[in-house]
């Protein structure tokens, strides 16, 4: 075993300590969309849509953490409220895809300064080069994770 991987002899694991960033973020999160009428999790599907037009809606619960089947209930939710819409893939015309409406983007430019000062605050103890490493780590960390276990 790596010395690294023996974190709770000394103290929190890394897993709790991510847990709780996880947590944090979370709670901030839901108190910024509630009052739109967004859980976190709507909210980050938004997102995703955001960067990644046209998923299915499997591969946006894939992107968005979340199963299938609660993707296709929280999708019925953003399609009655207006944020996206289903439409034929033009180039698989077997495909439904999702994509933002012209309100579900509105709604994001709307609470994206919130978001992101969530995420400044988070870092503000860290230096510019130490958030950018913190990046890069995660990312590695992620990709680990996406192996067979």
């Amino acid at each position: 075993m790596a010395a690294w991987a023996d974190a709770g002899a000394t103290g929190s694991t890394l897993l709790y300590l991510l847990k709780q960033v996880e947590l944090a973020v979370r709670s901030d999160l839901d108190e910024i969309t509630r009052p739109a009428g967004l859980t976190a999790l709507q909210y980050t599907a938004l997102t995703v849509l955001d960067q990644h037009p046209d998923l299915t809606s499997a591969h946006l619960a894939r992107h968005s953490f979340v199963t299938a089947q609660s993707m296709a209930d929280m999708v019925t939710v953003l399609l009655d409220r207006g944020w996206v819409e289903r439409r034929r893939d033009p180039t698989d015309r077997r495909r439904l895809v999702i994509e933002l409406t012209v309100s579900g983007r509105r709604l994001l430019a709307r609470l994206r300064p919130r978001v992101e000062a969530v995420q400044l605050r988070m870092l503000t103890s860290l230096s510019p080069d130490e958030a950018g490493e913190l990046r890069r780590l995660l990312e590695l960390c992620r990709e680990g994770l996406r192996g067979p276990p």
